[in-house]
């Protein structure tokens, strides 16, 4: 991370802000202020902390396109090609390194940035951390994000959603009678960044994965406190346990969906150290900002453009615009019906998050609402196109059952009548250089 933080300082997209904020809200208000610049910000003086803290490093296509080596419009293909790319020569994906004394250093939980997001949140809380653990019985290390909130130098309340596969490992701890020891990374390689909100098969190490993507080995150093072995980059690493069978009171807490989450009983962290790199510079994310959503929305529409390709042909590309609940799936129409089956087949993929799926032709910009809609629009019949299921649950925490029922839009062109959907088209329109024609007025 703080290589690709160096490379955008060096080319001028990385913000600097030196004057003093205040972790409770005033940096998430600047956070939240300066998206639309589209560029991370790096906060120098934090209040009540010695860390410097990063934001939104990681909020545009392009930035993550970036980090994997890959075009911002091919990331579905990509990411299918890149994660399962075979390994090749001998060389371990994960070597583990000496740590020196001197490049690292302890702290308290309480020395790091408290930061304090909406209004109404219940606490500070640990955002950007992605939990690292290892499955109970075959060893397989898993990376997932969880929030956790701050309690004390010693114990973090964390939401560990249902399904997920750390969730998994702490009930089969459980079951066992023990602990889940697990590391939270902060600020760790980028690319384990990526696999953490990834779409890995349970069987599959997503450090592993996490190299896949890099094209080259990660270095591990062991944990000091448990039996983990994490990357040697992580700026930061809070080291600790999940308790067996014990939940206590988590939230609220303003969420990626822009509600609150109310108070709950959740998973408890006991914290047995925290460890710092030399200069260490604390990452984190602004919930239901585009560094949190957009990594969500191309996890889902990856996973989507996986499964269905395998048994639909004609995928050209997924999305998920403007929000991580609606998929955009783009077709090369093969037979009458193709466009429904689609519909059907990323709602059976895509179980939690394809609340509403629209299907467009191959000539439709899927990363330009304006177009989808004016697909929509001009493509679909509402009475015919439209396909709704009633009484069908989508995202797993609906206990109102809000999230019921999935709609599905038919926005591609009749397929026997294609050729009078051919969109006009003006050459050279998107190449035009206009300063050729237009003159500046003096």
């Amino acid at each position: 991370m703080r290589d690709f933080m160096a490379a955008l300082d060096a080319r001028g997209d990385l913000i600097h802000v030196y004057r003093e904020v205040d972790p409770k809200h005033e940096l998430a208000a600047v956070t939240q202020a300066a998206i639309k610049l589209g560029k991370p910000l790096l906060f120098h003086n934090v209040k009540g902390t010695k860390f410097p803290v990063l934001t939104s490093i990681y909020a545009t296509r392009e930035r993550i396109a970036e980090v994997l080596g890959i075009e911002s419009k091919d990331f579905c293909r990509a990411w299918s090609k890149l994660a399962n790319a075979p390994k090749v020569g001998d060389t371990p994906l994960l070597p583990e390194i000496s740590a020196a004394d001197d490049d690292y250093f302890d702290c308290k939980l309480s020395d790091l940035p408290l930061l304090t997001y909406s209004e109404r949140d219940g606490a500070p809380y640990f955002t950007s951390a992605m939990f690292y653990a290892k499955e109970p019985e075959t060893g397989v290390g898993n990376l997932s994000f969880h929030r956790s909130m701050f309690i004390s130098d010693k114990e973090l309340r964390c939401r560990l959603a249902p399904r997920h596969h750390l969730t998994l490992y702490h009930e089969k701890a459980e079951k066992m009678g023990r602990y889940l020891e697990a590391a939270m990374l902060i600020g760790p390689p980028a690319t384990a960044f990526l696999t953490a909100a990834a779409p890995i098969p349970y069987d599959e190490d997503e450090l592993e994965v996490a190299a896949r993507l890099a094209g080259k080995p990660i270095p591990l150093r062991r944990c000091k406190h448990l039996d983990l072995m994490v990357p040697a980059s992580t700026e930061i690493v809070i080291e600790g346990r999940f308790l067996p069978n014990e939940r206590r009171d988590e939230g609220p807490f303003g969420e990626f969906m822009g509600y609150y989450v109310p108070v709950g009983k959740n998973a408890v962290f006991e914290v047995l150290g925290v460890t710092c790199r030399k200069d260490a510079v604390f990452h984190s994310i602004l919930c239901g900002a585009p560094e949190e959503v957009l990594t969500l929305e191309l996890s889902v529409s990856a996973k989507i453009y996986e499964r269905v390709s395998s048994v639909l042909p004609g995928i050209i590309d997924v999305t998920c615009q403007p929000f991580v609940l609606h998929s955009v799936v783009k077709i090369r129409q093969q037979y009458e019906g193709h466009a429904r089956q689609v519909l059907i087949a990323v709602m059976g993929a895509e179980p939690t998050w394809a609340k509403m799926v629209t299907v467009v032709d191959e000539d439709v910009d899927i990363y330009n609402m304006d177009d989808v809609m004016w697909a929509i629009l001009t493509r679909s019949r509402p009475d015919k196109d439209f396909i709704t299921i009633p009484d069908t649950p989508t995202f797993y925490r609906d206990p109102q059952k809000d999230h019921w029922g999935r709609m599905g839009i038919d926005a591609t062109a009749p397929f026997a009548r294609r050729d009078e959907f051919v969109r006009k088209r003006i050459p050279g329109a998107t190449t035009v250089d206009l300063s050729q024609y237009i003159e500046p007025r003096k």
